[in-house]
């Protein structure tokens, strides 16, 4: 029994004075083997990188699709502009999603839960669609009349005026190209119809079919 509780004691002891040996500083240690004293250490970088500002970086680093003037970059532009793109956003208004719609708009294309549309990106797509083909269809005469020609220093297309009633409703979009830009609606943010108007000019927007009735369906 001796022999074992020896052993039983040594085995531990011998294991424990290893480690304090090995984690025991070396007092021979020559602190100035380790000095920075004599080095080059600048690590300044150059001038073009630090003059490109965060924004640059983010957007170099950042894969876009090149929508270009398509329908879908008219919308995305639209989206980016009302909203930054983020679906669940109300402003302080109140109004909702991507595209900022009024609950008012909404009822008019067949959506009468705010809550659902809000948390729904699909269903917020198609009323986006719904809605411009709503006001392409109250606006359809006005667009024959009125695009290419200039008004207030901006160059009429069918996409300024659908952007434009998406900001301000079709009926000031028509009070504004019938008034030869006397009429400027702006809303609570300061965007004003003319700003639309050319801000969103020179869209594909010839996929929107004119509809009186558009309704959103899921």
């Amino acid at each position: 029994m001796n022999i074992i509780s020896v052993k039983n004691f040594l085995l531990p002891f011998a294991i424990c004075l290893l480690m304090a040996v090995a984690l025991y500083p070396d007092s021979q240690l020559n602190p100035e083997h380790y000095s920075t004293e004599g080095l080059e250490l600048d690590f300044n970088i150059s001038k073009d990188i630090a003059m490109t500002s965060q924004e640059e970086v983010i957007m170099f680093n950042m894969f876009t699709p090149h929508l270009g003037k398509s329908f879908e970059g008219f919308k995305e532009a639209l989206a980016f502009k009302e909203s930054r793109g983020d679906y669940f956003t109300v402003n302080t208004l109140g109004y909702l999603g991507k595209y900022q719609f009024g609950k008012e708009t909404l009822k008019v294309i067949g959506i009468y839960n705010p809550n659902q549309f809000l948390y729904n990106p699909e269903l917020q797509e198609k009323a986006f669609v719904a809605n411009t083909e709503r006001n392409k269809w109250v606006l359809r005469k006005d667009i024959k009349r009125f695009e290419g020609k200039l008004i207030g220093g901006v160059k009429v297309s069918e996409s300024g005026i659908l952007a434009a009633a998406h900001l301000a409703g079709p009926g000031s979009v028509k009070k504004f190209l019938r008034s030869y830009g006397g009429f400027n609606f702006s809303d609570a943010y300061g965007s004003s119809i003319k700003h639309y108007m050319k801000k969103f000019s020179g869209y594909d927007t010839s996929f929107i079919t004119p509809d009186k009735k558009a309704r959103v369906t899921l």
